[in-house]
Order: C-alpha cells, then sequence, then structure tokens
C-alpha cells in the first residue's frame, strides 16, 4: 500500500476532530475525501504530509511515518494547499524552474526529476502566460500554478486540497484529465479533497466521506449510491395529464405503463439516487447500513 491510516486520532485540546479513521490507497488510486467544512478532511491530509502530529493511531505513506519524514522522503510528495504566497514578481517559468531545481538531486533509475519545465506548463494549460508574473495572473491561472507547484517533482503521492477552486468549466475539465492521466500513465496516487460531488464522481477510483471527524462511508459511486435504500422517483403524463409517484421498481412500473397505454406515454423520467442523495443523508445522520 502506498498510502495506510489505520485507527487515526487528533485531538486539540478536549475537542477530538478526527476519531479512528482507517484507510489505505495503492499505486495510481485517486481517493477523494468528501465531508461538509470541520469534518476533519484537511487535518487528514496535513498529517499524511507530515506538517501535523496525530494524537493516536498508525499512519505510513510509501512505508514512512510522515512525523520521521527526511528531506528524500518529501521530494516524492507533491502538495497543492487551499493558497500559496508567493512573491508577485515572480515569471511563472523561472518560478518553475527554480523550484523544480531542488528536485533534480532525488532523480531515480525509474523516475526523472524534475518534471520538464515546458512540458509542465503544457499540462497545466500555461504555456502562453509563461513569461507573466505572477501577480498578473488571474484566479485560474493563479490556480493552475498552484498545481503546477505541486507536481513539478513528479511525485508519486499528491495532496490536493480544493484544487479547482475558482476554476472556469474549461481549466477544469483540463485539469481532471491531467488528474487522470497521472494516476493512469504514471501510477501516481491521488489524495483529492472537495466540495464538488460531481468532480468525486468524475476522478475518484474510491470516495471516503468524512462526517464530524470519522468515515461514514466508503466506496465507489455506484457503491455508495446503492446504500441508500430509497424509492426511485417517477413522472410521465397520459393525454395531457401529468403523473407523479415514487416506487422501488422504477423498471417494473415502465413496462406495466406502456403495457397499458402503449405510445400515449409522454415525457417519461425516472431520478434515481444519486452521489448527492448519498452524501447528503450521510452527513445529515441518517441511518445507512455500511
Amino acid at each position: 500500500m502506498v498510502l495506510a491510516v489505520d485507527g487515526l486520532r487528533m485531538r486539540y485540546g478536549d475537542a477530538e476532530v478526527l476519531h479512528d479513521v482507517s484507510f489505505s490507497a495503492g499505486h495510481g488510486e485517486v481517493v477523494v475525501l468528501l465531508g461538509p467544512n470541520g469534518a476533519g478532511k484537511s487535518t487528514t491530509i496535513e498529517i499524511l504530509e507530515g506538517f501535523r502530529l496525530r494524537s493516536a493511531g498508525t499512519v505510513e505513506v510509501l512505508g514512512v511515518d510522515p512525523a520521521a519524514g527526511d528531506e528524500r522522503w518529501r521530494s516524492r510528495l507533491g502538495i497543492v494547499l487551499q493558497s500559496w504566497r508567493d512573491h508577485g514578481n515572480w515569471r511563472i517559468r523561472e518560478l518553475l524552474h527554480h523550484l523544480g531545481t531542488y528536485y533534480a538531486a532525488y532523480a531515480t533509475n525509474t523516475i526523472e526529476r524534475p518534471w520538464d519545465t515546458d512540458e509542465l506548463l503544457a499540462a497545466v494549460g500555461l504555456s502562453s502566460h509563461a513569461e507573466q508574473k505572477i501577480k498578473t495572473l488571474s484566479g485560474g491561472q493563479r490556480r493552475r500554478l498552484d498545481v503546477a507547484i505541486g507536481i513539478v517533482g513528479r511525485p508519486e503521492v499528491l495532496f490536493l486540497d480544493e484544487p479547482t477552486a475558482g476554476f472556469d468549466p474549461e481549466a477544469r475539465y483540463e485539469f481532471h484529465n491531467l488528474v487522470r492521466r497521472l494516476a493512469a500513465e504514471h501510477e501516481t496516487t491521488i489524495l483529492l479533497t472537495t466540495h464538488d460531488l460531481d468532480e468525486a464522481s468524475k476522478l475518484a477510483h474510491r470516495i471516503l466521506i468524512l462526517n464530524a471527524g470519522r468515515i461514514v462511508a466508503a466506496g465507489t459511486t455506484g457503491e455508495l449510491t446503492a446504500l441508500i435504500a430509497g424509492e426511485d422517483e417517477v413522472r410521465w403524463s397520459v393525454d395531457g395529464q401529468h403523473f407523479h409517484t415514487t416506487t422501488p421498481d422504477s423498471t417494473g412500473l415502465a413496462r406495466d405503463l406502456f403495457t397499458q397505454y402503449g405510445a400515449s406515454v409522454r415525457d417519461l423520467e425516472v431520478r434515481r439516487a444519486s452521489l448527492e442523495d448519498t452524501y447528503l443523508a450521510l452527513v445529515r445522520g441518517q441511518e445507512v447500513a455500511l
């Protein structure tokens, strides 16, 4: 396992913000942490990055306890925080080239470090802005630079904390493709936090839902939506009259409707449980059989 977390706990004074959190991730796996503000997502990531000391439990990242990780271990990680503070007069190309020099000493026979600057600029969609000063960038462009900074060393593990905040739809689409390439082509293990349920369902091999410091559900999008034993909503019309009902068997209902009314059935619409339904039910405290 690339990431292995068992019985993780975090306490600030009398407040316990993480309660017995356990999960793992393998090579090339994208794991998404979902949860409301204050659920413990950022704290979990900071412990795995070695930025914060845990109160209890065991944690290993690339076979090393983050609390004891040395410089060589850190060179194998990539981190994209929710915000960065850089000198605004740096030009994008020179900043990425400068940061890349710190990783050159940690190249291996299998991993070339750092990423080529021009290749990296193209990967995050900043080639045409390479000579701009950071202070002139828009919010979305600044966020793309944050991602470039996080992956400049070709990390084996990448931590992304709300990475697409401020992205426009095109930039978000390009970023999602980049995440998929990193995982599939480079076997980068990625742990990502987001509030965007659509983003989670598109990127995640596995989703962990945190609420009040506990993992309340874990699985693929399909597995999580299956946890909600709800009924499908079905809407249709016959001869201008509109109908609406709920049923555990929408397929059977549709078949019966067409058997009875044939081509008179119009505007048939079936809404099944979604990841959003599952997420809202879990964070609102609905009982779910895990």
